[in-house]
């Protein structure tokens, strides 16, 4: 007989649902990261490496002037009015 009171009390009780509420609301807010995470990523490291092979290649410091620079140093164009 208690066991039977027991489990219609169980059955009423709704104290449970609002964990089951919040718990499928936090996994879906995590697999959405997820998602957002993995279709960003590709992007994220193609403009990465273009970002990388710009800064390598190209010299900011002296843009417009002749001056070049590498990893050794920067070096001047000589002037041709002699001074």
């Amino acid at each position: 007989m208690k066991f039977i009171y027991l489990i219609k009390t169980f059955a009423r009780d709704e104290d449970g649902a609002v964990t089951v509420d919040w718990v499928v609301l936090t996994a879906a807010i995590v697999g959405l990261g997820i998602a957002v995470l993995a279709s960003v990523t590709t992007g994220v490291n193609g403009l990465g490496g273009k970002i990388s092979t710009t800064l390598n290649n190209d010299s900011l410091i002296g843009a417009g002037t002749g001056v070049s620079c590498t990893g050794s140093g920067c070096t001047a164009p000589e002037s041709g009015d002699g001074g």
